[in-house]
């Protein structure tokens, strides 16, 4: 397996260290805290654990404080209700004792129903496009030295753009678009695995859909983003593995907050997540460096 890959599934394995107490690593990925997605994906891992017969629907989270690369994350699950067909499970991720994430999420056990969904929009094939890795070393000398790192380093999953990555745009465009993505390298065949890294790689992409009627190129240093919650809706068993196109748009920016929301298919077009996120937009006159120390993120 693609070592990146390979250490992404080691950190959303967890160490258990009481029946509902689990520890995790970090990793520096060039953004100015902790990912947010790494804290979802590893609460929804620490979640599932306490589960045995019921899958994940939905997730529910709020970031309180900045993650702190350098130190192990706890998770303190609290196992709120096991009903015959629902689980419920509350998560507090804890560093230096003070709690950086809430999340509540829903387990089911499979059943049949009525079924319906929107139609995957009709956009160019994954192959015809090019990985943004490609497109971001164009502008890499431009930006800032740490989200240069975020936008040129390896990384477990490739993004196909089907419009071009606002880095440095400055010109306003609609509050919409579509990626392509899929892991690097093939994984193994864990319905877990693959929703705990669906819930990581959600964080991707879909806040900066918010800036994009406003024309901030958030490569430049002048945009402070940080996401004050997520929501993950899962539908069907993804396979992040296999192509899928995630579709975001932004009804919304007001009050210091921009709320954006996403759809995921696989290839063929069955929906099998949705997702949405609220967070802190501002715009700043000069360039900033994001600050060193963790704190609270906003």
């Amino acid at each position: 397996m693609d070592p990146v890959l390979a250490d992404l599934q080691h950190l959303l394995t967890l160490e258990r260290i009481e029946d509902n107490i689990f520890r995790g690593e970090s990793r520096d990925i060039g953004s100015a805290q902790v990912f947010g997605g790494q804290v979802v994906g590893q609460a929804l891992s620490a979640a599932q654990q306490t589960v045995d017969d019921r899958a994940a629907h939905s997730l529910h989270a709020y970031f309180l404080r900045r993650g702190d690369m350098d130190a192990p994350i706890v998770y303190e699950v609290d196992r709120q209700r096991d009903g015959r067909s629902f689980s419920v499970r509350r998560v507090v991720a804890v560093q230096h004792g003070r709690p950086i994430l809430n999340m509540a999420c829903s387990f089911q056990v499979p059943e049949e129903g009525v079924e319906h969904q929107f139609d995957m929009p009709d956009v160019p094939d994954p192959e015809s496009l090019t990985d943004s890795r490609g497109l971001a070393h164009e502008e890499a000398e431009k930006v800032p030295a740490k989200m240069r790192r975020f936008m040129t380093e390896a990384r477990p999953f490739e993004f196909r753009h089907v419009e071009r990555p606002a880095f440095l745009d400055n010109e306003p465009r609609p509050p919409h678009k579509h990626v392509w993505v899929k892991s690097v390298d093939r994984l193994p065949d864990s319905p877990d695995l693959h929703r705990s890294m669906l819930a990581y790689v959600s964080d991707y992409e879909l806040l900066g859909t918010s800036s994009l009627p406003h024309g901030l190129p958030y490569g430049l240093g002048r945009v402070q983003m940080a996401s004050l919650d997520h929501a993950l809706w899962f539908h069907r068993q993804p396979r992040v593995d296999e192509w899928f196109l995630y579709v975001l748009d932004s009804p919304a920016s007001t009050g210091g907050r921009g709320f954006a929301r996403g759809r995921i298919y696989t290839r063929d077009g069955v929906l099998v997540a949705s997702t949405a996120q609220e967070g802190v937009i501002r715009v700043w006159d000069t360039p900033r460096e994001p600050p060193s120390k963790p704190g609270n993120q906003s």
